[in-house]
């Protein structure tokens, strides 16, 4: 089971009903991602705008791009024309950047906010508390660029089940929150993405609804 289309055969058929896959392809060539895209994958996650813009103009045109990387705000404009979903937004000022550049192009993009959980410092996102007091039904009437359709997070990248657990379900109970407040009635947010190669079966059983997966499918990275 060498190959890529094998890898991505047996992944999916581990994978439950209902939950999407992220093939997460940053740093691997164009190549690597046709022979997915003709085993059937359609969404592609990158981290890296001018690699996303670049993949994008070479292959297919029905790739639904997921930008997973932190944003930076120089890139929003060349990222708007391409992208599928925003996964890690982490700030109102982001928020407002992306509406204005959706805006100007006549798109409204769907966006993930990224929730901070993990015990490393070096990873970016909001803490639940800040994203709660952020997230509110008077910002999201002024971002008409934009529709917030879930949460991004990641776990502690440590060998603890335990911690990794707790974790996710901050992430979901967050998700939850929003849900059943802010997003009350909006059917569009919908998403909980964590969980990735070593992790996400506890992501999934925690309640993530999309997994976000590259070495799996596509080996190691090529840097």
């Amino acid at each position: 089971m060498n190959s890529i289309t094998s890898r991505l055969t047996a992944l999916r058929a581990e994978i439950p009903a209902g939950v999407e896959l992220v093939a997460v392809s940053k740093f691997h060539p164009a190549e690597a991602l046709r022979e997915a895209y003709d085993a059937g994958q359609r969404v592609f996650g990158e981290s890296r705008v001018p690699e996303l813009v670049s993949k994008a103009a070479e292959l297919p045109s029905d790739i639904a791009w997921h930008f997973i990387g932190h944003l930076q705000t120089n890139k929003v404009r060349a990222l708007m024309p391409h992208v599928s979903l925003i996964h890690s937004v982490d700030s109102e000022r982001l928020l407002r950047l992306i509406d204005a550049e959706a805006r100007r192009i006549g798109r409204r993009v769907d966006v993930l906010v990224q929730l901070h959980v993990a015990r490393e410092e070096t990873k970016f996102g909001l803490t639940p508390l800040e994203a709660l007091e952020l997230i509110t039904p008077e910002l999201t009437a002024s971002l008409p660029g934009i529709r917030i359709t879930g949460v991004m997070g990641m776990a502690s990248n440590v060998d603890d089940e335990a911690r990794i657990r707790a974790d996710f379900r901050k992430i979901r109970t967050t998700f939850d929150r929003l849900a059943s407040t802010v997003f009350a009635g909006h059917p569009e947010f919908s998403i909980v993405s964590m969980g990735m190669s070593h992790d996400w079966p506890i992501a999934v059983s925690e309640g993530a609804g999309m997994v976000r997966i590259g070495t799996t499918i596509f080996g190691e990275r090529e840097y």
